[in-house]
């Protein structure tokens, strides 16, 4: 047992419940800890947030479907908002968060981003932190942010990414709330490492985790937008010629791949839309890590990508084939090509690491 009360014994209980998407399993045993005592921002993130890295796990190992990740993310999500209804009738009012009135935290993901569980999450500690809260939940286009910042004028914007490829879209969101005088705090491994890209796009604080939001927001405030974007005309210019020419790439790589990868050998159906989808997914990291002058984003995905295929029978090589037929499709756009020799080395390192794959 830890300090939370949450045992080794009552995390293999949620999981199973997630497994079976039983729902009042996972609801009677969640809401039984707030009821018991527990605090109930731990549960949230000493339970269901772990709870669901795991369910992304068993997803991309190829041990659960895709429907199966959708049926436990569900139980999660109507786990969140009982652990949330369970505290308030449990608790007493928290005090404004800071002292004063409360502060309002407007909540959202990022463009593009339908991860909406984290951020889910992050709302829930925040109300209970006595913050007031507003989300707009998932794929936010900045003229939607832009709008409620209007109509409903919060202190704070908290955006959630968690796939790395949305980061451009990011940036949008980020410089709205800039021009509209609201701070910016991120959070979400699309980030990347220390939320190194989040500086990047001009944010002015990022948060590892909901827990570190509340702690950060409650001790750094930040008064004004103070974050600079250091994204390089440059950099957008390249990545605009990327997004001009995703169509002509993806008729390029689909052509290349379409022997190598089962899913392409076929001109229509659902395993060939899923294939289009794969494939399309990894030029735009390659897009997004060439805006943010970082190979990581691609390089990072290439070793996602890499997993995924092996962990579905197919071989991973067929990655030096597309890396390689960008290369020759891409030979005007030096950042594009030094973005692609590193995702080439980075797979040869993989494979190295992989003798028997």
């Amino acid at each position: 047992m830890n300090g939370t009360g949450i045992t080794d014994t009552v995390r293999a209980d949620f999981d199973a419940c997630l497994a079976g998407a039983d729902e009042d399993g996972a609801l009677e045993l969640a809401t039984g800890l707030v009821t018991s005592g527990v605090n109930a921002e731990d549960v949230l993130l000493g339970l269901v947030a772990p709870a669901q890295v795991r369910v992304g796990e068993r997803w991309e190992s190829g041990e659960w479907t895709v429907a199966r990740e959708h049926a436990a993310t569900h139980v999660s999500r109507l786990t969140v908002d009982a652990i949330a209804s369970a505290a308030r009738t449990r608790e007493t009012a928290p005090a404004p968060a800071g002292g004063g009135s409360p502060r309002h935290v407007l909540v959202a993901c990022s463009d593009g981003e339908w991860h909406v569980l984290p951020s889910h999450i992050l709302t829930e500690v925040l109300r209970l932190r006595g913050f007031h809260v507003r989300s707009l939940g998932g794929s936010v286009s900045p003229h939607e942010l832009l709008s409620d910042v209007h109509q409903n004028g919060p202190d704070l914007v908290a955006l959630s990414c968690t796939l790395s490829w949305n980061l451009p879209l990011a940036h949008r969101q980020i410089e709205t709330c800039r021009y509209a005088g609201v701070p910016v705090m991120t959070g979400g491994p699309g980030f990347g490492p220390e939320g190194t890209w989040a500086y990047t796009l001009g944010a002015d604080l990022y948060a590892a985790d909901a827990r570190g939001a509340a702690e950060a927001l409650l001790h750094r405030w930040p008064p004004a937008p103070c974050g600079e974007s250091s994204v390089q005309a440059g950099a957008v210019e390249a990545y605009a010629v990327l997004v001009r020419q995703r169509p002509e790439l993806l008729e390029h790589v689909t052509h290349a791949l379409r022997d190598v990868l089962p899913g392409l050998r076929s001109r229509s159906g659902m395993e060939h839309e899923e294939a289009a989808d794969f494939l399309g997914r990894l030029l735009d990291s390659l897009a997004a890590a060439v805006f943010v002058d970082d190979e990581r984003v691609f390089t990072g995905h290439l070793a996602f990508a890499a997993t995924y295929l092996s962990a579905r029978s197919v071989d991973p090589r067929c990655l030096l084939v597309l890396t390689d037929a960008l290369t020759d499709h891409l030979r005007g756009s030096l950042r594009a090509l030094a973005t692609l020799s590193a995702g080439r080395r980075c797979l040869i390192e993989l494979r190295a690491s992989r003798p028997h794959e």
